[in-house]
């Protein structure tokens, strides 16, 4: 990947239905090119997919929290991961350094569904216990990182 690769993921990030054309006016290139490169950065593996950006209370998911999974000794994580997938309430999950095995990031309608997914996470095998931090407002979510954006320019 070269600068130009960045940029045109940078741009993606932003605006992911943007033409090829809209795209080459932005880096520098034809639509035709920049066309292949999208090609084939999708062919690596470096773009994994599009898709829209919703807001969650607009949907009916206006309780938003991080959960911290706690998991026993014996648990295998492959396997907690797997059930943690299994939860259409998880939207995120990640694999953590500390005292928490993973974190995940839990959207529903209400606190009460909050506590019933509550419930659920903590009759996963391999999960010992949680700890829940209910997020009260979103300030930004899911924002680029443009910090790659031109290295190699110089």
């Amino acid at each position: 990947m070269d600068a130009v690769d960045h940029r045109i993921i940078a741009a993606l990030r932003e605006h992911g239905r943007a033409t090829y054309a809209e795209l080459g006016r932005q880096v520098g290139l034809s639509a035709s090119a920049v066309h292949e490169r999208v090609g084939k950065l999708e062919t690596s593996g470096v773009i994994t997919g599009y898709h829209a950006v919703v807001n969650p209370t607009m949907v009916g998911l206006g309780v938003t929290s991080l959960i911290g999974i706690y998991s026993t000794d014996t648990a295998d994580d492959d396997d907690v991961a797997e059930a943690l997938a299994a939860l259409d309430e998880v939207e995120s999950c990640y694999r953590v350094a500390g005292d928490e095995s993973f974190i995940v990031k839990v959207r529903v309608a209400t606190v009460d569904d909050l506590e019933h997914t509550l419930g659920r996470l903590r009759r996963i095998d391999g999960v010992a216990r949680t700890r829940t931090t209910l997020v009260l407002s979103t300030r930004f979510e899911g924002r680029p990182n443009t910090s790659q954006v031109g290295e190699g320019d110089e």
